[in-house]
């Protein structure tokens, strides 16, 4: 649910002023954002030029990316903690609690700032953590340690940006470019069966073969879901994203 922006203190759907791409400059921190319904980044509003809508919430693409991007620049630990000591404006903090300010008041719809709090952070990394181990399993089933390639299907999986949902720690590692969206691959497939005797006889046969895996169940399940929560991983390496987890640690460094 929360990729879908519920359990987020701003989340939204996937509709019009939803925040759905974020990126911060690790150097300032200034973010620039795009919506739902205004093909222009923030920066690019002008009063001549007002954007068609602002941003009103952040949905499931936005909030990946928001998290991410967050981490890259410093602002958050591999714990998904926010720093101590955070040099913007952006940053609150109130007790054991944070948030990051995404949008400012004049550029929402609604005349309130839309912020990432310290709860929406928490709620991503459970999400992603219940992936990530369920994946882990798959593959130690099969005796695979890397894959080669990354299939995202669904309506979802079509906006989800490959490295930020690798650096999040969404993904297994992979090399980027060997991540792709396929859309509505049931529609898709669906269509094929009807259209193609063949292939529908390939699907039933294909069917007859699948083994379910009830991932919760696996004795270790909990070990690998906690393990997982860290962003990327608390052990597991990402060798393509080297470079930027490096920039990362820098930035956490030197505040």
């Amino acid at each position: 649910p929360a990729f879908e922006g519920a359990q987020i203190v701003h989340g939204m759907r996937a509709a019009p002023g939803a925040i759905e791409r974020v990126r911060i400059d690790p150097a300032t921190l200034e973010v620039r954002f795009r919506v739902i319904g205004e093909p222009r980044w923030n920066d690019e509003w002008t009063e001549d030029a007002p954007p068609a809508e602002r941003a009103r919430g952040i949905c499931g693409s936005g909030i990946i990316e928001a998290v991410a991007e967050l981490f890259k620049a410093g602002v958050i630990d591999r714990s998904g903690r926010f720093v101590q000591e955070c040099p913007s404006p952006r940053f609150r903090r109130e007790g054991s609690l944070a948030s990051f300010v995404l949008a400012w008041p004049h550029e929402t719809s609604t005349g309130q700032e839309v912020a990432l709090h310290t709860d929406d952070v928490r709620a991503i990394q459970l999400a992603k953590a219940a992936l990530y181990s369920s994946a882990s399993i798959l593959m130690r089933r099969r005796g695979v340690r890397h894959v080669d390639r990354i299939i995202l299907a669904g309506a979802f999986g079509s906006y989800i940006d490959p490295e930020h949902a690798m650096v999040l720690g969404m993904l297994p590692d992979c090399d980027l470019s060997r991540v792709y969206a396929v859309g509505n691959a049931a529609g898709d497939g669906a269509r094929i069966a009807l259209l193609n005797r063949g292939k529908r006889l390939e699907a039933a046969q294909v069917a007859r073969q699948v083994e379910f895996v009830e991932t919760a169940a696996e004795p270790d399940f909990q070990d690998q879901f906690m393990t997982a929560i860290y962003i990327p991983h608390m052990f597991d390496e990402f060798p393509h994203l080297e470079p930027i987890l490096a920039a990362a640690q820098v930035a956490r460094d030197h505040p």
